[in-house]
C-alpha cells in the first residue's frame, strides 16, 4: 500500500479501532465501537474536516462494522489494511460519575500488525495515539509515520491516552514518549495522563510542541503555548458516561483547526489568545455533546 491513498487534503488519524464491551441498563455487556484513534477520526469528519483512517481491521465481523461506521461518518479507508487477526476487545466499566475505567484484550489483534503505509504526501495533517504507540510490532510503525511526516512538514497531533495496566516498563515509556515530542505538533492529554507523565508542560513546550491542550473533565480545556495560557470551562450537561469525550476534543480540535488553515507548527504557534478561546469553546461543546450520550457517539456539526 501506498501513500497516493491518501485523499487530497485530507488529516489522517492512525491507530486502533476497537470493539468496547459497554455496561447496559439490564445489567448485560453491549458491544460498541471505539478506540481512540477511531473515535478521533469520527469525531473530526462529523464536525467537517476531510478525515483519512489509517489502520490494519479485522476481517470479523466487528471489523466490518468498523468500516461501515467510518463510512457512514464520513472516512475515508483508502488507507485502512484488513488482515484475519480478530479485533481487540475492552472491557468498560462506568463510575457513580460517569467516569470510565477499561481492561484490554489485545494479544494477536488486527491493529497490532498495521505495515508502514509509506510516505503520505496528500496529507495536510497526521494525528496518532492511545494503544497504537504503546503494542509492538505497531508502535513502531506509527512512531516512524510520525517522524517522517513531521519532517515532511505537515502539522501533527498527538494524544497519548495513557493505559497504563498495559504499559510493561514505565520508565521505558516516557524515555520514549520524550524521544516524540521533536516531531509534535500539539499535544493533546487529560491531567491524570499529563501527571503520569511527568507533567513538565514547559519541558514539552521546550522539546518543540508548539501547543498543549489539556483535557480536565468537569473542570474544562485548557491549552498552554509559549506566548499564551487559556482556559475554558466545561459547559453545563448531564452525563451519561465519559466514554469518547477527549478522543471528541481531539478530533473538534484538529477539525477547527483544518478550517482555518492552522496546519503547520508555525502557524499553531502563532494562534493569539482569542483564537484559542474559540478553539477550545467548541471543542468543549463537542465533548459536551459525546457525555451526554451513551458510548462514543462524536455530534455532528449541526448539534455543536
Amino acid at each position: 500500500m501506498s501513500g497516493g491513498a491518501v485523499v487530497a487534503g485530507a488529516v489522517v488519524v492512525g491507530g486502533e479501532a476497537l470493539v468496547d464491551l459497554v455496561p447496559a441498563s439490564d445489567g448485560t455487556l453491549a458491544p460498541r465501537l471505539g478506540g481512540g484513534p477511531l473515535n478521533t477520526a469520527v469525531a473530526a469528519a462529523r464536525l467537517g474536516a476531510p478525515v483519512a483512517f489509517l489502520s490494519r481491521v479485522s476481517t470479523d465481523s466487528f471489523g466490518d462494522a468498523v468500516l461501515a461506521h467510518l463510512v457512514g461518518s464520513g472516512v475515508a479507508t483508502g488507507l485502512v489494511q484488513r488482515g484475519p487477526e480478530p479485533t481487540t476487545l475492552a472491557v468498560v466499566g462506568v463510575g457513580a460519575d460517569g467516569a470510565a475505567r477499561y481492561s484490554f484484550y489485545t494479544e494477536g489483534t488486527a491493529d497490532r500488525l498495521v505495515a508502514d503505509p509509506g510516505p503520505l504526501p496528500g496529507a495536510v495533517a497526521v494525528s496518532l495515539g492511545t494503544l497504537s504507540l504503546l503494542l509492538e510490532p505497531g508502535a513502531s510503525v506509527y512512531e516512524t509515520v510520525l517522524h517522517r511526516e513531521a519532517a515532511a512538514g505537515r502539522l501533527t497531533v498527538l494524544d497519548p491516552n495513557i493505559r497504563a495496566s498495559l504499559v510493561p516498563d514505565a520508565a521505558a515509556y516516557r524515555a520514549r514518549f520524550r524521544s516524540w515530542l521533536p516531531s509534535v505538533g500539539v499535544l493533546k492529554l487529560s491531567v491524570e495522563d499529563a501527571a503520569w507523565l511527568g507533567g513538565d508542560v514547559r519541558s514539552w513546550l521546550d522539546a518543540g510542541v508548539a501547543a498543549v491542550v489539556q483535557t480536565r473533565g468537569g473542570a474544562g480545556i485548557t491549552v498552554r503555548t509559549a506566548r499564551h495560557t487559556v482556559h475554558v470551562p466545561t459547559p453545563p450537561v448531564a452525563v451519561v458516561d465519559t466514554i469518547g469525550a477527549g478522543d471528541t476534543v481531539h478530533g473538534a480540535l484538529l477539525a477547527w483547526l483544518h478550517a482555518r488553515g492552522v496546519l503547520d507548527r508555525d502557524a499553531v504557534a502563532d494562534l493569539d489568545a482569542a483564537d484559542w478561546r474559540g478553539g477550545l469553546t467548541f471543542a468543549a461543546g463537542a465533548a459536551a455533546v459525546t457525555v451526554s450520550r451513551p458510548g462514543a457517539d462524536p455530534p455532528w456539526r449541526g448539534e455543536v
